[in-house]
């Protein structure tokens, strides 16, 4: 199916790739998973629309469908998972609830949305510790050399908390180039994984898989080899509400921070 067409909405294959950690030794199964109801998906274009709860955004207020994370929130109102949460009260772990409205940086009004987590007691409660999450055991630093697969500044950065950032995001000019941040070879190059627009994953090993999301154009295929450092598409805002190079670093299906790993030269 060619990218910019279908919409098709994959939403437990590509929370289990993209969102959840799941065991080192499903991630292929997933994977195929994912082609096959990829391929499937292509020939349901006249199936009715889900009559799930949808999200929609104004401008200047979002509200939650079901499966949102703060950060997603983030990617499609151009917001950053900082802002959100102190324009909305949220406290850690960032808990959302179908149907709850949060403000966004265009809200014109600096008074506290009357909408805004409706479920919460107005009562004064007493506070508890944020929840301690544990850091994925990463391999050591210099293990493997890691590209930086764009030039620009990081706007949003790998977190540890749960439905948080699983990548870093990099902000740049449209028609950017992207690069492969390693050898491999291509397992996904489409635009059915909603919320990430048109997105290349490559193989780089059993071990680890690289993902570059909200591309413009994508410019290799499913199966291509790929060198270190060879142009695999250009950046773009598909997917996301400002241009940026959404990437992840994956470590036996697990993600980890890439920044530690990153370098201009190897």
């Amino acid at each position: 199916m060619p990218p910019g067409k279908g919409g098709i909405f994959l939403s437990p294959v590509s929370r289990a790739i993209l969102y959840k950690d799941i065991p080192y030794n499903r991630w292929k199964i997933i994977l195929c998973l994912l082609m096959t109801l990829l391929l499937t998906a292509c020939s349901s274009k006249n199936t009715a629309k889900s009559t799930r709860n949808e999200g929609s955004f104004n401008g200047s207020v979002y509200t939650v469908k079901r499966g949102d994370t703060l950060y997603k929130v983030s990617r499609m109102t151009g917001t950053s998972v900082g802002e959100l949460a102190r324009m909305n009260s949220l406290p850690p772990p960032y808990k959302l609830l179908v149907g709850q409205r949060l403000r966004t940086k265009g809200t014109a009004s600096r008074t506290a949305s009357k909408n805004t987590a409706t479920a919460r007691k107005s009562t004064p409660s007493r506070q508890t510790a944020p929840a301690q999450v544990a850091k994925v055991t990463a391999p050591p630093v210099g293990s493997r050399c890691w590209l930086w697969p764009a030039k620009g500044k990081v706007i949003e950065g790998y977190s540890y908390q749960d439905g948080g950032n699983k990548g870093i995001d990099i902000a740049g000019s449209r028609g950017q180039a992207i690069y492969a941040s390693g050898p491999g070879t291509v397992v996904y190059a489409g635009n059915q994984l909603r919320g990430y627009g048109n997105l290349v994953m490559i193989k780089h090993n059993e071990d680890y898989i690289t993902a570059y999301a909200h591309n413009d154009t994508i410019l290799v295929s499913n199966g291509q080899k790929i060198k270190a450092g060879q142009k695999i598409a250009t950046m773009g805002n598909s997917g996301t509400s400002s241009v940026r190079l959404h990437f992840q670093l994956r470590y036996r299906a697990t993600a980890i921070d890439p920044q530690r790993y990153l370098k201009d030269s190897c």
